[in-house]
């Protein structure tokens, strides 16, 4: 769940996002309120919140002097809740990197759209972090361990270790749910379903994750051009292959190549 944090010092809107909003639903959770921008400074620094909403102006301290000094403490996504006539304060958060401005009064439909925007960045940086620490630290990449999970689902699911094991070995050719199911001998839906219940995750998923592992493998040898990695790890498509990592990974297979952080260090 994604920690939000609101501030403003209308009590009606403060409140009203609170307690009217369906956070929960958005995977999100409200740790804390603030009224002005000095106390929202300090349930910056306190809450370490993932998302921050705040008005322009406030009493104390303003939305934007309360973001300009929260960036240099802590690292977050903000949204402006601004009116019209606000707009143009609005306009010099540009330089502090805001995600998006949400008009008064707040349309809730709009306001999931921002939040699902975010979260979609946020949990392609914690990819791209973890992927960071990885190469740094362990020499290897492992989005998922199919080993450990085969092992896992052994005593829940056997049709789930099935379908891991099956991922593992033939990567490289066309794989898909309706082709495995049918080598099972089950229903795609009950594969569907059964994935979905173990895993959290979608058939299609899991193998574009594993197949991103070996990809970053080959790539970091350094022997090999984009295109044929894309082709030896069963994606085929090139443009195909530089979607799918830029989702997952965050930056195009040419700029992973190109960043000497991301080299990983051999054992």
């Amino acid at each position: 769940m994604l920690k939000v944090l609101i501030v403003e010092d209308e009590d009606m809107i403060r409140k009203g996002l609170i307690h009217t909003v369906d956070w929960t639903n958005m995977g999100c959770i409200i740790v804390g309120e603030a009224k002005n921008g000095k106390d929202g400074l300090e349930k910056i620094q306190e809450l370490n919140p993932d998302i921050v909403f705040t008005d322009i102006i406030m009493p104390k301290m303003t939305g934007i002097e309360m973001l300009e000094q929260a960036k240099g403490i802590r690292s977050f996504k903000s949204v402006i809740l601004t009116s019209y006539s606000e707009f143009e304060y609005a306009q010099k958060a540009i330089a502090l990197q805001v995600s998006n401005y949400l008009l008064k009064p707040i349309d809730e439909d709009e306001l999931g759209m921002v939040v699902e925007k975010i979260k979609k960045e946020i949990y392609n940086l914690r990819t791209y972090n973890t992927l960071l620490e990885k190469t740094k630290d362990k020499g290897e990449i492992q989005f998922n361990d199919l080993d450990i999970y085969i092992e896992k689902n052994k005593s829940s699911n056997s049709y789930v270790s099935k379908v891991l094991n099956i991922i593992k070995l033939e990567y490289t050719h066309k794989l898909t749910i309706e082709l495995v199911a049918e080598q099972l001998g089950v229903s795609s839906s009950y594969l569907s379903r059964k994935l979905k219940e173990e895993m959290e995750q979608t058939f299609l998923e899991i193998l574009h994750k594993y197949r991103l592992q070996k990809a970053i493998e080959l790539l970091n040898e350094g022997k090999y051009k984009v295109y044929e990695v894309s082709n030896m790890t069963g994606f085929n498509e090139y443009k195909h292959f530089c979607q799918v990592f830029k989702k997952y990974i965050g930056i195009a297979p040419t700029e992973f190549m190109k960043n000497t952080e991301l080299v990983i260090q051999k054992n």
